[in-house]
């Protein structure tokens, strides 16, 4: 196993590169693979993603990724699924109908729209403060930024009926939406780490060091 390097997902749904680059920064090595025998070979991994939950489902499975998931974090290798990549670790999302998730967090992926005040901007997009939950402060992932750091989201979906497994929420127009998410060896940010300047590489930092 190469201790020093993260496997980073490629299944042609996710912003791997400007990953890649992040994890460059803080010191650690960012492999971009969509090669099981590599994400065997490596630390940890990086689920990215952004899109449509039904397609970027169908394509982890049709390249066999899904599978290598799975298999990986049951060895328990530690896992970060970011945006999309987090709404892929829940049981299922009601985008575009129902579609099955890896399953590897209690929880649904639905829209925010119902949760927001009328008039309240969809997508949600732009910084928002983290607020943590007891087992979020007891994190390793975020054992390097303090309570209330701010984070870049983009997203119209998030992960609900999730509270055993919540880590961080975040206020948006006065709703409270899942920011991280995640439980032993499984974690899940909604927020773009790679694109939230030094709060996000500390992030990383935290991630790399499991």
């Amino acid at each position: 196993m190469q201790k020093n390097t993260t496997a980073i997902i490629d299944y042609g749904v996710g912003n791997v590169f400007s990953l890649q680059s992040s994890l460059d920064r803080v010191g650690h090595t960012g492999l971009v693979t969509g090669d099981a025998r590599k994400i065997a070979d490596s630390a940890r991994i990086i689920l990215p993603g952004v899109g449509a939950f039904p397609d970027a489902a169908r394509k982890l499975r049709e390249t066999g990724l899904f599978d290598v998931v799975l298999a990986e974090v049951k060895k328990g290798k530690p896992l970060l699924g970011i945006c999309l990549g987090m709404q892929l670790l829940f049981d299922k999302s009601y985008e575009y109908g129902e579609t099955d998730g890896l399953g590897l967090l209690p929880g649904v992926v639905a829209p925010i729209k119902p949760l927001l005040p009328q008039g309240a901007k969809v997508p949600h997009m732009g910084w928002n403060s983290l607020v943590f939950t007891e087992a979020g402060r007891e994190s390793a992932l975020f054992r390097h930024i303090p309570d209330g750091a701010d984070v870049y989201f983009v997203h119209s979906f998030s992960a609900q009926q999730c509270d055993s497994v919540l880590l961080a929420s975040t206020d948006y127009s006065g709703a409270q939406l899942t920011a991280a998410a995640g439980r032993e060896n499984v974690l899940g940010c909604q927020f773009h780490p790679e694109k939230s300047g030094e709060t996000g590489l500390r992030i990383l930092t935290g991630f790399c060091e499991l």
